[in-house]
């Protein structure tokens, strides 16, 4: 252990694989006493597994893992276990009970005792004097579900110092807070890092990190990319190693459709101030008839969020929104779809197929849930429908009435595309459309895309792939921090403007 740089953790060499998948290799983390770390990737980096493995959660194939005041090697075999060697974790969700109060979230387990009994009194002078010298007022004898998601997620984070955490992991700590209780979480973190906790800070927002982090470690499909200072490293260069792309050598892209040659026709969207709370800020949108128009942002950016206002799979709250110039509200998906909307959502698993109906059922659903009850379709129309589907999308399928879950991914996400063609939209969305699908069926989705908005529909792209997004959209918005700030157009369009963009601005900010 370094003790003279004042490592507090050191983790070297840790290799984890899952079936088929690589998750962690060869990767190291170094975390200082006194410092906020930052831990980002994109999804599928690696970061979520190696907080798994460094708490307990998951085992590790290769490597070690080395915390202070232990002179050999740990490893944790259980989030116990690493709290007893000074990890604590604090997730997004806030793991305590709501209907009791702050001192029994404060000392659940470890109650003081007198007489056999709990020393109630003791206990909630204890939980008084703990949040105090954290700078945190509040009636201890109060139930937790009385204050807000930034006060408990604070409560659980002074649990974890309380127990002697030398290390504190804070996993997306803020995607649920509003900008104040954000300011009031990070006035914490500082507060530890001053009496020297090391914090390390999984998160996806730029602005945070920034604001509030000292160093940077950057992963990339289960390697490390590196560890930097926050001050050298530029946010455009951040978003290029977390994207994989050199920065000082992007390649540009040919787009391979004239989609900037078409004229655009009329409005077909149209958004102002469009928001839902805690997910998408208001914003102003306006999607023509023939385009294809791209969200790009880092994950957790808002873009499939912003596209769940409109389709109103999150009801939006706040704004207006109109179809071909007239005001509408979307209270559910079904009143999108029989506005002519239709959407392929990012996690096809879950949102998406229907795993145990047939290949024919998942096809015709989303048409016959738009028709209604009373207006069934014959087991006829619905054998044609789905066979010019298999036939027009090339989907591979013993039949027709092969259950979908046998299907592949790609093409599953197939029969999802021709459930919503089937309905003919005027306004199709497309979530992560070829993402885990091979490189043979994503051109066919990317040609038909183009090719769909040349007979006039109207297109949401949104895809992690930039060379993609560039291929198939003839616009695009950008979005950062659940934010739209920005468009590109045309001749803007390119991998370096996207990445100016996402990061906040120029090269050297």
């Amino acid at each position: 252990m370094e003790q003279g740089n004042k490592v507090i953790l050191m983790m070297r060499h840790i290799s984890k694989n899952f079936p088929g998948v690589v998750a962690l290799s060869n990767v190291d983390f170094t975390l200082r006493e006194g410092e906020i770390h930052a831990l980002m990737g994109e999804n599928g980096a690696g970061k979520s597994t190696l907080i798994k493995v460094l708490t307990g959660v998951e085992e590790f194939e290769t490597g070690e893992i080395r915390v202070i005041d232990r002179k050999e090697p740990i490893i944790n075999r259980s989030p116990h276990e690493a709290q007893e060697n000074g990890i604590s974790t604090v997730y997004q969700e806030v793991n305590l009970c709501p209907n009791l109060t702050v001192a029994e979230n404060l000392f659940i387990g470890r109650e003081p005792m007198k007489r056999g009994m709990i020393d109630w009194k003791t206990m909630n002078k204890r939980s008084k004097e703990i949040l105090m010298n954290l700078d945190i007022d509040i009636d201890v004898a109060v139930a937790l579900e009385n204050y807000s998601l930034a006060i408990q997620q604070m409560i659980a984070i002074a649990r974890a110092v309380d127990m002697s955490a030398k290390v504190l992991i804070l996993d997306e700590p803020t995607s649920s807070l509003d900008d104040n209780e954000v300011e009031k979480l990070f006035q914490l973190m500082r507060h530890l890092k001053d009496k020297g906790v090391g914090i390390i800070f999984v998160t996806h927002f730029l602005e945070q990190v920034y604001e509030v982090c000292d160093r940077i470690t950057v992963l990339r499909n289960g390697k490390l990319v590196g560890e930097y200072e926050v001050e050298k490293l530029p946010r455009v260069q951040l978003v290029a190693k977390m994207m994989g792309k050199d920065y000082d050598d992007l390649a540009a892209i040919k787009k391979q459709n004239d989609n900037q040659e078409i004229g655009l026709g009329e409005v077909l969207i149209s958004a102002e101030q469009l928001s839902h709370s805690g997910t998408i800020k208001p914003f102003d949108l306006k999607i023509h008839k023939g385009e294809v128009i791209g969200l790009s942002g880092l994950l957790g950016s808002g873009r499939s969020e912003l596209a769940r206002a409109i389709y109103g799979a999150d009801k939006a709250d706040a704004g207006e929104l109109k179809v071909n110039g007239k005001k509408v509200l979307i209270g559910a998906p079904i009143d999108a779809m029989k506005l002519g909307m239709g959407y392929l959502p990012e996690n096809r698993k879950e949102e998406g197929i229907i795993a145990d109906l047939t290949v024919r059922e998942n096809i015709i659903i989303a048409l016959q849930a738009k028709r209604g009850m009373f207006r069934l379709i014959s087991k006829k129309e619905q054998e044609e429908f789905t066979d010019k589907y298999i036939d027009l999308l090339k989907i591979k399928t013993a039949d027709r009435e092969v259950p979908i879950k046998q299907l592949s991914g790609g093409n599953q996400q197939k029969v999802i595309l021709g459930r919503w063609l089937l309905n003919n939209p005027d306004f199709l969305i497309l979530d992560e459309p070829t993402r885990g699908i091979d490189v043979g069926t994503k051109t066919e989705i990317q040609k038909l895309v183009v090719q769909l908005a040349r007979e006039g529909m109207a297109i949401m792209f949104i895809s992690s792939e930039v060379e993609e997004m560039l291929r198939t959209c003839s616009r695009m918005v950008v979005l950062r921090d659940r934010c739209m700030v920005g468009e590109l157009e045309k001749e803007q369009l390119g991998q370096d403007s996207i990445m100016r963009a996402i990061a906040g601005g120029a090269v050297n900010e």
